[in-house]
């Protein structure tokens, strides 16, 4: 029995090419963000008996601080400037990084608490290439949780 075209376009995975990335809702241009990851560090706690009971008690409350890289063209404009400023400010500012479906509205984002730049990294100059200029921001994130829209 063949599908509808709705039940396969549920079925059917998201493609990564179309996405998003806002900063305190300020859109940004990226041609590419990897480096999106959840993770807790985790305590193991023993008590006074635990070396007869073989007993440990294990917490995961930390959240880690991970890198994310973003690439994206270099343009003209005030996103270079919205960058070098972030970059000297060190604040902490909130991210958003939506996955969006064909019609260009997002279906599934990645919200990050808290992100600071660590690192802006300006193009390679070589004269004998035609290559788009790429700017690379890597940043320091904490609280990524995942929310389907």
């Amino acid at each position: 029995m063949a599908l509808s075209k709705e039940a396969q376009r549920k079925a059917y995975p998201l493609a990564v090419y179309n996405f998003r990335v806002s900063v305190d809702g300020v859109l940004m241009n990226f041609t590419e963000v990897s480096g999106i990851t959840l993770e807790y560090d985790h305590v193991t706690y023993r008590h006074g008996l635990s070396f007869l009971e073989g007993e440990s008690i294990q917490t995961f409350s930390f959240d880690k601080f991970k890198p994310i890289t973003c690439k994206r063209g270099t343009i003209l404009g005030n996103q270079p400037l919205f960058l070098h400023e972030w970059l000297k400010k060190r604040d902490l500012r909130s991210m958003e990084i939506s996955l969006c479906g064909e019609t260009g509205e997002p279906v599934l984002s990645w919200r990050i608490a808290s992100a600071v730049p660590v690192n802006l990294k300006a193009p390679a100059f070589t004269a004998g290439t035609n290559e788009v200029a790429i700017d690379t921001v890597e940043l320091q994130v904490r609280g990524v949780s995942v929310v389907t829209i």
